[in-house]
């Protein structure tokens, strides 16, 4: 189905600044730091500057993937489209379902440290009340909510304030901790190489836990039909993007070796951002990096709305999930029933989550499943590049390192940590990602049966997509090109 019905998304409405910012707000510098860099620096001591570095060379391997299948599908369901195309639709799906259900998860597990942490600005005492978090959580939920509701464009308005201030926050105090005089450690290259690995196990439990950290810059793909040039620019944002936070989670992972004991990490394990702020700016500067990491969540759960609701309205509009799914508002362009939907069912997730146990166990195992689902999709979007360029890989060393061998690598590092997953997390967490990934069986079979069209795609042919974006690409048009030269973005 195409977008020429006037049911779709509103087109040219992200230009190339936001879109950056939307990459970089995806990952959320600030959160990802405050929830990881414990567990990191708990696993691999002083070599995790080099577990980010080395998870960042097959990540950009995806990155590049992306970009490369974005310019020849532009599709709200990016993965789910790309897939389906070129793998097997039925993977196609279990693509987009998986980002679904992350999404879904991280909608609240993102938004109770959210809760806490804005407490924790008032009254410390406040944000070990699970029951009072998780009000607030949802309060922020709610909010973000009706921003993704109001529009791309609202949206983008409202990511430019709240990652901009978080941005300015970690600059400040990537500074500071230049200038800062005190040091536990001091700063050694060495960092950056494998000698602090503890043999290979080491180097597989960092990049592990740091491929967590990247998750999220793909929402420039979601964001597609909604960005100007955005066959050239969804691949361009997510590269700048990636570089953005992989500067800032080095910078940050060598301060926090480097100014902090290891002692003082692990008592605490989920405050070290405030710990780090206080020791460079004693006094508010604790509190600063706490609000940092607020906006940063905020952020990213806005974004991650942003991308849950653009994959439920592709399938919709495909009729793989409820055709209600794919249904726009007519004054917003948003994909309104979608949002109700995630909103419902992340409010009940919300009143579930308190019997569930403590705030930190919830997302603990939460956060651990989300990486089952994520880095299945990234795998299996590598591979879609692979076979959608297939024929180009051979005509230059650069086709064939840009095109096949990169994204190839981060697609089998991806699979290798979705394994090495499953013999790492507990019982609870296996059956939360492999159990959400599993229920998407029973939506896909029915539509299956029920004959829907993206069951029967057209197959994704990059060497003829070339041709007519090349043939088109001053023509003034965007999604109307492929569908006049019979490369449909949309089944």
């Amino acid at each position: 189905m195409n977008n020429n019905s006037g049911r779709g998304l509103q087109p040219n409405v992200l230009g190339t600044f936001e879109t950056i910012v939307m990459a970089v707000a995806g990952s959320a510098p600030a959160y990802s730091l405050a929830a990881t860099t414990a567990v990191l620096v708990g696993a691999v001591g002083l070599a995790g500057p080099a577990a980010l570095l080395y998870c960042a060379i097959p990540m950009l391997g995806i990155v590049l993937a992306f970009g490369r299948l974005g310019r020849i599908d532009v599709n709200a369901g990016a993965t789910y489209s790309w897939v389906g195309r070129t793998l097997h639709p039925f993977l196609g799906f279990i693509s987009g379902w998986a980002l679904v259900v992350a999404a879904t998860i991280f909608m609240v597990a993102g938004s109770l440290p959210a809760g806490q942490m804005t407490l924790s600005l008032f009254d410390p005492d406040l944000a070990s009340n699970t029951a009072l978090a998780t009000a607030a959580g949802a309060g922020w939920f709610l909010l973000m909510l009706g921003v993704v509701l109001g529009g791309a464009r609202l949206s983008a308005r409202a990511q430019l304030i709240i990652s901009g201030v978080e941005l300015a926050i970690l600059v400040l105090f990537a500074f500071g901790a230049l200038l800062h005089k005190g040091a536990a450690t001091t700063f050694d290259w060495s960092w950056l190489g494998f000698s602090h690995f503890d043999g290979f196990s080491g180097f597989a439990a960092g990049t592990l836990i740091a491929a967590f950290y990247y998750w999220g810059w793909d929402v420039t793909s979601n964001l597609s039909e909604e960005t100007r040039n955005s066959r050239r620019t969804a691949g361009l944002a997510s590269l700048v993007g990636v570089g953005v936070v992989f500067l800032l989670f080095v910078v940050f992972t060598i301060a926090v070796n480097v100014i902090l004991t290891s002692k003082q990490i692990s008592a605490h394990d989920t405050n070290v951002l405030a710990l780090l702020g206080s020791a460079i700016w004693p006094g508010v500067g604790g509190k600063l990096m706490v609000l940092a990491v607020v906006l940063s969540t905020i952020a990213t759960l806005e974004t991650t709305l942003l991308q849950v609701t653009r994959s439920l309205f592709a399938m919709g509009r495909d009729r793989t999930m409820p055709a209600a799914l794919g249904v726009v508002h007519r004054r917003w362009n948003t994909p309104w029933v979608a949002i109700a939907v995630v909103g419902t069912v992340a409010l009940l997730l919300f009143v579930a989550s308190n019997a569930l146990g403590s705030t930190e166990e919830i997302m603990a195992d939460a956060l651990a499943a989300i990486g089952l689902q994520t880095t299945l999709y990234y795998g299996l979007a590598g591979l879609a590049a692979v076979v959608a360029y297939r024929k180009t890989l051979l005509t230059s060393v650069k086709d064939f390192v840009l095109g096949g061998a990169w994204p190839l690598l981060g697609s089998l590092f991806m699979f290798c940590v979705f394994a090495a997953s499953l013999t790492e997390l507990n019982a609870a967490a296996i059956a939360i990602g492999l159990g959400g990934l599993a229920a998407g069986i029973f939506p896909m079979l029915w539509y299956w049966r029920r004959g829907s069209a993206y069951y029967s795609p057209a197959r994704l042919d990059a060497t003829q997509a070339i041709h007519v974006d090349d043939a088109h690409v001053n023509s003034g048009s965007e999604r109307k090109d492929y569908a006049d030269a019979g490369l449909p973005t949309d089944f």
